[in-house]
């Protein structure tokens, strides 16, 4: 197994094992959570974002969805705080009805919250991420016009508005829109990634449409509230610099950010990190000339970053802004996004997509202890 399906596999199970893991952790007895089975077609459109994938934007995807979702019904606290959501997992296949493209089959894990609900009707938002499996590739050979996809194996995040009305007391109609994007973070190139907008249709089968949740403790605020925390990590990661050049290049970083719980759900985090790509070298070499002096391609910057809280799971979103850039080979800021999973209460790991202006840099495989 190749080190980008490694990460790819390891985004998918951190997103999957940290909730059920986190509902688990001291979890008090109590009525088992009901269980809701899926099934809906799908249908959409490609977002032609670049001048680069117009020529693949023909057709009309459709697709098929087959999913199993748990209503949470307060055995960890953080049910309580987000209102008793469902946690769920999704097996998607896409027919893009284009010869280059073909065909994509994708598995993920997702939170559904629920914004409206009465005794018939259930309006909610599902956020999810996973892995998926292009068979046709971009190939310089074989398929050199798939600019979309350049590996087998990608990363997919799905967001949707949900609504669901019942038919008969356990069966409910389902309507929904929503987004899929599916990119490899970069390492293999082209990545421009596929944005497909859907609209969907389908039926919920609902063991029980209907949950007592368990009583809520007097007072269940997080003992650390207001508390000052230390997080120590650093990360790897691996990219491919273009089309023409297949080899991959590590990336490292190391990271020192002090933190502080400002509430049930939220982290708050300012730090410092430093970058080095070794894709950059190789960058350089190719426009140098004989004996020039080449400036330094390690990057430092300081970053403002949030967390939000799930349990043992957190989504990572961070601003920061290079300090130290001698060899200028982007913009003077990037973002992060990713998902981060407390093993113990001192150490986690996390997967993190590195962006510049929108367009991923590297997805990163990090480790840290908290103190």
């Amino acid at each position: 197994m190749s080190l980008s399906t490694r990460l790819f596999v390891l985004l998918c199970g951190l997103g999957a094992a940290a909730p059920l893991r986190a509902q688990q952790a001291d979890a008090p007895a109590g009525p088992a959570e009901p269980f809701v089975v899926g099934v809906y077609a799908q249908g959409g459109f490609i977002i032609a974002h670049s001048p680069r994938v117009k020529h693949l934007v023909t057709a009309h995807p459709t697709g098929l969805e087959l999913n199993l979702q748990r209503q949470l019904t307060g055995r960890a606290p953080w049910h309580a705080w987000y209102r008793y959501p469902k946690v769920g997992l999704a097996a998607v296949y896409y027919d893009y009805h284009n010869a280059t493209l073909r065909r994509s089959f994708a598995a993920s894990v997702y939170l559904s919250k629920t914004f409206w609900r009465t005794a018939r009707q259930d309006l909610s938002f599902r956020l999810g991420t996973g892995v998926a499996y292009f068979p046709f590739p971009f190939d310089q050979r074989t398929n050199h016009k798939n600019t979309f996809v350049s590996s087998h194996l990608n990363a997919t995040i799905q967001a949707r508005a949900e609504y669901d009305v019942a038919l008969t007391p356990k069966l409910g109609l389902l309507l929904g829109m929503g987004l899929n994007h599916y990119s490899n973070g970069a390492t293999a190139k082209p990545n421009l990634g596929i944005n497909v907008p859907t609209m969907l249709v389908g039926l919920n089968y609902h063991q029980q449409r209907h949950f007592t949740p368990l009583p809520r403790p007097a007072d269940d605020l997080p003992a650390d509230v207001g508390r000052n925390f230390l997080n120590l990590s650093t990360s790897v990661g691996v990219k491919q610099r273009n089309e023409s050049d297949h080899r991959l290049y590590w990336v490292n970083s190391v990271t020192m950010a002090g933190g502080r719980r400002l509430n049930r759900k939220s982290n708050l985090l300012l730090g410092a990190e430093g970058f080095y790509d070794r894709s950059l070298l190789a960058e350089q070499r190719d426009t140098a000339r004989s004996g020039d002096k080449l400036p330094d391609v390690k990057k430092a910057g300081v970053f403002i970053g949030h967390e939000l809280l799930l349990g043992r799971l957190a989504f990572d979103t961070h601003l920061g802004f290079y300090l130290y850039n001698p060899y200028k080979s982007n913009k003077f800021y990037y973002e992060r996004v990713g998902l981060k999973y407390h093993f113990t209460e001192h150490l986690f790991g996390a997967v993190d997509l590195k962006v510049h202006r929108g367009a991923a840099d590297v997805l990163e495989w990090k480790v840290g202890v908290k103190l």
